[in-house]
């Protein structure tokens, strides 16, 4: 079962198209609902990210916009689908949050048009897993985000934006270290589940993009 649904995360196929090798494709996407909907790729990832260790200690946060497919859309425009108009047409947004290792820590959906900033108090959470430093770019400058990095005991390494004029230098060597998020990501959108959202309701599309983050957090356990 397990294995029929990381199959059609990774080649994004429509459930109906799913091998018969690998089961029923109504069963295995019965499956995977009631999985997600009890919040199994959550424990999963959670369970890999309290491990994280001393990795923990710097932290990196961004975001990448995934395009909507005709697929996911219609029916009924509200917030709760996490769908928006952006520059592309219907995407979403995932925000994601990262260790020095660059392996996720916690994921948080919003509209394709929504500032990052939007999804910041989610994506740190409770402050049982505080970085000592939280690296981010321009696009989460603001004084409330490096008011509540400070709260937390952390150091923020933000770069200013330019239209600002309080001036904030950050540690090019530590700063440098942010590649990795995104590099995860470019590995997270290898899942073309991901990479295109064609699920209709963000709590689906949601159970991919986890479901990707614990393979990720697999492989590196296994490499090391």
């Amino acid at each position: 079962m397990l294995d029929a649904i990381l199959w059609i995360g990774r080649t994004g196929t429509p459930w109906r198209d799913l091998p018969a090798e690998l089961g029923n494709w109504n069963s295995v996407h019965r499956q995977f609902r009631r999985w997600t909907a009890s919040g199994v790729w959550d424990l999963l990832l959670q369970a890999h990210a309290d491990g994280g260790g001393e990795a923990d200690a710097l932290q990196m946060i961004d975001s990448t916009i995934v395009r909507a497919h005709h697929c996911a859309a219609g029916g009924k425009r509200d917030q709760t689908r996490h769908l928006g108009r952006s520059r592309g047409g219907l995407s979403t947004k995932v925000h994601l949050r990262a260790n020095a290792d660059g392996l996720p820590i916690a994921v948080v959906l919003t509209p394709g048009e929504a500032h990052d900033v939007t999804a910041y108090p989610e994506l740190m959470g409770e402050r049982d897993s505080d970085p000592g430093v939280l690296l981010g770019d321009r696009g989460y400058d603001s004084d409330e985000i490096r008011r509540d990095v400070r709260d937390r005991g952390a150091t923020p390494e933000i770069p200013t934006r330019r239209n600002r004029k309080a001036r904030h230098s950050v540690d090019r060597r530590l700063y440098a270290l942010r590649a990795r998020i995104e590099c995860f990501i470019n590995r997270l959108k290898n899942n073309r589940r991901v990479a295109t959202r064609y699920d209709h309701t963000a709590s689906s599309f949601l159970g991919f993009v986890l479901l990707g983050c614990v393979r990720l957090w697999i492989k590196f356990v296994h490499a090391a």
